[in-house]
Parts: C-alpha cells; sequence; structure tokens
C-alpha cells in the first residue's frame, strides 16, 4: 500500500489568524518501507515571519520572499500524493493548514478520512509517555542529529521511521516466507515420517467407558 508521510512548517498555530505554510515536506512509503521518492517546498507567506515561530523553524521573512507561493506549487503536491492515505504528526493540525490554503485557492479540499495521526497512534500505544516526535525517536533509538530545528521534510523523514515503529516495526514489509530455493532444501533434508495415527485404540475406548461408567451424577445429565 501507498502512504505519504508529510509535514509543514509555518508562520503560526491558527489560519484563521491570517497565518500561512511556509514549507511542505512528504515522504513516500510503499508497504511501510521508503522508496526514496520525496516532495519539498518553501513557500512565500506573502507577510512577515513572527519571531517565535522563526525561532521554531529558522525560517526568515528575508529568505521566504521570493520563494514561490502556495498557488504555484500546490498542483505538484497534489501529484504526489494522489489518493494515498496521509501520515502525519498532529495531523489535524497540519490538514487545518493545507484545506485553508486550498479554500483560499478556490480548490477542493482534501477529506480527513485520508489522514492517519501518529499522534493518536502514539498515545493509544504508549499511554501516559511523551508523545513529541522528539520523545518517539529517543524511544525508537531513531538518531536525531541532523534536526538542530524543526523543518517538514527532516521532520517527515524521522517521522516516517516512527511511523512503522508505531504500526509495527521494522520488519514490516520484508518477505520472511522461505524462497523456492529454500523450500527445495528442506524438503531434501527432512526425512520422511509416516502420519501418526490419532484415532484411539480399543483398549483406550474401553478404558474410557469404564471411567465415564463410574462417575456419579455427572454434570452433562444434569
Amino acid at each position: 500500500m501507498r502512504e505519504i508521510v508529510w509535514d509543514t512548517e509555518t508562520t503560526g498555530i491558527m489560519p484563521g489568524d491570517g497565518h500561512r505554510i511556509v514549507e511542505i515536506g512528504a515522504i513516500e512509503l510503499h508497504g511501510r518501507v521508503a522508496t526514496g521518492r520525496s516532495f519539498h517546498t518553501y513557500i512565500d507567506p506573502c507577510r512577515m515571519m513572527p519571531k517565535d515561530a522563526e525561532g521554531v523553524h529558522g525560517l526568515t521573512t528575508a529568505f521566504l520572499t521570493g520563494q514561490p507561493v502556495f498557488e504555484a506549487v500546490i498542483d505538484d503536491f497534489l501529484a504526489f500524493i494522489a489518493d494515498a492515505p496521509l501520515v502525519a504528526h498532529n495531523a489535524a493540525f497540519d490538514m487545518e493548514f493545507l484545506n485553508w490554503e486550498l479554500r483560499r485557492a478556490r480548490m477542493p479540499v482534501i477529506p480527513t478520512h485520508r489522514m492517519v495521526c501518529t499522534l493518536e497512534l502514539s498515545r493509544k500505544k504508549h499511554p501516559g509517555a511523551k508523545h513529541t516526535l522528539d520523545a518517539l525517536c529517543n524511544r525508537y533509538g531513531i538518531d536525531l542529529s541532523a534536526r538542530s530545528k524543526h523543518g517538514a521534510l527532516i521532520d517527515a523523514e524521522l517521522l516516517a521511521r516512527v511511523y512503522v515503529e508505531l504500526v509495527g516495526g521494522r520488519q514490516i514489509g520484508f518477505d520472511l516466507a522461505p524462497t523456492a530455493a529454500a523450500e527445495a532444501t528442506i524438503v531434501v533434508d527432512r526425512a520422511y515420517r509416516a502420519p501418526r495415527a490419532h484415532a484411539a485404540s480399543a483398549d483406550e475406548l474401553a478404558r474410557h467407558a469404564a471411567f465415564i461408567a463410574g462417575l456419579t451424577d455427572p454434570v452433562w445429565l444434569s
């Protein structure tokens, strides 16, 4: 199954307050194994970057000015995700921003049933634990050394590894069935054994009948 693990960076926490998406990063999985295909873009929000948001992801107004606007990149992003499920950490946040931008561009929104939220998965699997991306990476031994600040693509790459752990671990997608050659070897090396007889012998049946006859007030006759 094809899935997309994705993340956004924004100018703030509420699109209704005029905040915008400034970065999108996405990773393609097939059978929960990364294919090497990814999508990444910066976006000019056409507004100033608040200092508190800049402190989170390091993206400045000067850097983002002149980057493509949302309407210039959205077609490529929609083509990349196609109809795949969309995996994100606190997925409602990213989806709210994406759909706000789509409405602003007068484009159809993405239905929320396509969301897979790793925050919710973590809360169910590890109740009472910390559920930040950093905490989950530490829990599963995932290297965080390349992440000095939040970034949509690096966070999507880390989340893809966390997601595989949350839904079953690193062996998902591995073919554990024996190959045809291995099966042939097993057949050749294994000595033939006749099937065991599973029916009771006449002596065993007689002893069982005597045992039953000696029971007093058995429950199946009450």
